[in-house]
């Protein structure tokens, strides 16, 4: 089959090229319009049962993650020029387009009581800045008798303020959510500039929007770096341009398909499926890296370009497809998950990677066959003294040391277990950015002064419509909210309960003594306050529903990581609401993005579990498939599994938490690493039947002639990955470094321990009579000298004007 698609290729290379091009064409078009993600948040599986009741939440009360803060702490804040140029800073973030409400000191209102008309009014403290002082400061102590804002708004212990921007949320999850956050860090970064005095950014707004822009610079960056640190090793390797062009055309040929795919599927761009172009770069390299050299090998022997070329698309064409199909196996195991951040990528990058195969398959024996015959400075790489030297001191180990080569195996193993047992699973809501950087030096000062940003919600049901403003309920909850305010890592609540508190402390004139809830004397007076008030500010609504049967209660939290987290959640806060509630009809849920981060983190984690099994299972049957041998099998699995128990133990060691950033190295680093035991195994098996059956002869063939494909591919491999550690995310850094270490060790395990199973374990024998997979190169796969059995004048071509 292979020898007739071979000849298919060359005689029609020209339409084949065309038919190409017009693909990319149609693919570039289809890919214009793909924009990226601005909502990182799509891990728990819409049906599941938290994410249906969050989703139920936010149709009730809104969004809970749709607040920016801009905090500051500087005692000069509270003088009459730079607190007017703090109302100006507020009010004009207000006029923003985008910006539903500002919440400032400035900008506060109270609730006052009108005895006339029986309700309340609210009065705003500052409707003009005094111009003195000692004004300024009574006003500000009045604002400080206002309970519901001390610990919220403001920090009474050291006067630290917030100024709460909440974002509309057809503008977050849109392009236009960039422009509004630069926006808003310009009026800050002006308000900074003209008083001295330093703002600090945060709210997951910010933060999601700061990362979008960087993960937008970083695509182009990694694409243009992988592109030109591969096309310097390729030239280092085979030191020619033609070597370099035209893999790198094929690169760029995919990476359009790329776009293209986004934009069928009508998927965006995400942190994920933007690092599928730089890694097809590197992926796709090794297929050009197989076909060349053995083009060289092949051109070498015979001098006839037009047979080398058959002859590579005859021997090589085979074993890149199954190579492709393992490694694109690591990435499509991920669409079998319900996570739909890792089932885009996992779709995108899998299909891409047996695209890379098709469009390597066509294009280099279509450009090699025009391009003239390779001249000797093109193939000095195949007699390169020092990779000939490596080689032959391996092949001497494997043959007379393999004692030792087990030896240090079983130690490298038994120390990498005892580091796997120290890996630990945690991750962060802000996770994978610098602790030096700005965001993280922010989030820090929102921690140190107001618990933190992170967005924490309670719903509480009364079981009954207007429930939330039965007496018994709201002491119930004040309980509950009292608790709340004794974890450190937690703000003070906000609820009906605080409103209410709110207005007695009005009601009693603002004597902020009075700042609890009604007893049974006062309560109905209170109440009758309330009857026939309008909600014009819509913070009534945004705490209760229309029915008065469930009430929210608000908080914020710091970001202590998801074991901390689940911890608190489930260890503290849910058994003490059990306790609460637990003799009454009401009843409590903690949700929000906070816990659903924590969910989502376990969902991930045991996902990419699941799926790194998946892959291990089908590239087993897969290698099965190909040699019908279950001992070569479980041999040529050992060395690709031995790197990534070393790698674990590196992570358990260096204290990298084993989390959805680098739970996802070990697929993709088995689809790959594997690529490399098949085309030995394959060689081998073709070594086998030419060499009498006899295993040493087979071995040192097979190690010296695609031993120096195997360590150009996995070099290739190593520094197209490593440049992702100049990422300035934590996760890219971590994918980068741990599958570059990952890739580099299994290149010696194929080299070194692979050999040496099959001389220890395997006879060689095998059944002329038996055909598996592997051997599909050619009709002659059992003779050595089958390239002088081409007909070659199936190979005639016309001419090219």
């Amino acid at each position: 089959m292979w020898t007739r698609l071979a000849h298919f290729v060359i005689k029609n290379r020209l339409v084949l090229v065309i038919v190409l091009g017009l693909i990319t064409a149609t693919m570039g078009y289809l890919g214009r319009n793909v924009t990226m993600t601005y909502d990182f948040t799509k891990v728990v599986p819409e049906s599941d049962p938290d994410m249906v009741y969050f989703e139920e939440f936010k149709q009730l009360f809104g969004e809970d993650g749709n607040i920016l803060a801009i905090g500051i702490k500087d005692s000069s804040l509270y003088t009459p020029t730079n607190f007017l140029r703090f109302k100006y800073l507020s009010d004009e973030l207000a006029k923003l387009e985008g910006v539903n409400n500002v919440l400032s000191i400035p900008r506060i209102q109270r609730l006052k009581k009108n005895t006339e008309e029986r309700k309340f009014q609210l009065d705003p403290f500052f409707a003009d800045i005094p111009q003195d002082q000692s004004t300024l400061d009574s006003l500000l102590a009045l604002v400080m008798e206002q309970r519901f804002y001390t610990g919220q708004l403001i920090n009474p212990e050291n006067g630290a303020t917030l100024i709460l921007v909440a974002i509309n949320k057809e503008v977050l999850n849109s392009p236009d959510r960039q422009k509004l956050i630069e926006d808003i860090k310009y009026l800050g970064d002006r308000f900074a500039e003209s008083t001295q005095i330093d703002v600090h950014y945060a709210g997951l707004p910010f933060v999601r929007s700061i990362m979008a822009g960087k993960v937008k610079k970083e695509l182009n960056f990694f694409l243009v770096l992988s592109v030109i640190v591969t096309g310097i090793i390729l030239l280092v390797f085979f030191r020619s341009w033609d070597a370099v062009v035209f893999p790198m055309l094929i690169i760029g040929v995919v990476v359009v398909w790329v776009v293209g795919t986004l934009g069928i599927f009508g998927f965006k761009i995400t942190m994920l499926t933007g690092l599928i172009p730089p890694i097809i770069v590197v992926i796709g390299i090794p297929n050009s890296i197989y076909l060349i050299n053995k083009y060289h090998q092949e051109f070498e022997r015979h001098g006839n370009k037009m047979k080398a070329i058959s002859t590579v698309t005859r021997k090589i064409g085979m074993v890149t497809l199954i190579t492709n199909f393992t490694t694109a196996i690591g990435f499509l195991v991920l669409a079998t998950t319900d996570i739909i951040i890792l089932k885009e990528f996992g779709i995108v990058a899998g299909l891409n990677i047996l695209a890379t195969f098709i469009v390597s398959f066509i294009l280099i024996p279509a450009v090699f066959s025009w391009l003239p015959s390779p001249s000797k400075q093109q193939m000095k790489h195949l007699s390169f003294k020092p990779m000939d030297k490596v080689l032959t001191t391996f092949d001497y180990w494997i043959h007379n040391r393999r004692r030792w080569i087990y030896s240090v195996t079983i130690v490298v193993v038994a120390v990498s277990v005892y580091g796997v047992m120290q890996l630990k699973t945690v991750s962060y809501i802000v996770d994978d950015i610098p602790e030096d950087t700005d965001i993280m030096r922010d989030m820090g000062f929102f921690e140190s002064n107001f618990s933190g940003v992170m967005p924490l919600e309670v719903v509480v049901d009364t079981g009954k419509k207007r429930g939330v403003i039965r007496l018994s309920n709201l002491q119930k909850v004040q309980q509950l909210e009292t608790f709340l305010d004794s974890i450190p890592e937690i703000s003070k609540p906000v609820s009906l309960v605080s409103f209410i508190k709110a207005a007695r402390q009005a009601y009693y004139n603002n004597n902020p003594a009075y700042y609890q809830l009604p007893n049974s004397m006062d309560y109905n007076f209170i109440l009758q306050y309330f009857r026939d008030q309008s909600d014009s500010s819509g913070l009534l609504k945004a705490f209760v529903d229309s029915t008065g049967q469930k009430m929210r209660i608000t908080l914020k939290m710091a970001d202590i990581g998801s074991v901390e987290m689940d911890k608190l959640i489930r260890g503290t806060i849910q058994p003490r609401i059990d306790s609460l509630f637990a003799d009454t009809e009401v009843t409590a849920t903690v949700t929000g993005t906070s816990p659903l981060f924590v969910k989502g983190n376990r969902y991930l984690v045991q996902n990419l579990q699941m799926s790194l099994i998946l892959a291990f299972i089908i590239i087993a049957i897969v290698m099965g498939i190909l040699f019908v041998n279950l001992r070569v099998v479980l041999i040529s699995l050992i060395p690709n599994i031995i790197p990534l128990l070393i790698t674990a133990g590196l992570m358990g060691y260096f204290n990298i938490a084993l989390k959805p950033s680098t739970s996802l190295i070990f697929c993709i680093a088995f689809g790959i690493a594997v690529d490399d035991a098949i085309h030995f195994l394959a060689k081998y098996r073709q070594e086998l039947f030419a060499h009498n059956f006899f295993v040493p002869i087979a071995i040192s063939r097979s190690l010296k002639e695609t031993g120096t494909s195997m360590m150009y591919t996995s070099i290739v491999l190593f520094f197209g990955f490593v440049i992702f550690a100049g990422s300035d995310f934590g996760g890219t850094v971590a994918l980068g470094v741990l599958t570059s270490t990952t890739l580099l060790i299994a290149m010696f395990t194929n080299l070194l321990l692979l050999p040496s199973l099959l001389l220890t374990f395997d006879d060689g024998k095998r059944r002329k009579d038996a055909h598996p997979l592997i051997e599909q190169y050619d009709e002659d796969f059992y003779h050595e000298t089958d390239d002088e059995e081409i007909d070659l004048k199936r190979l005639e071509v016309q001419k090219q004007e």
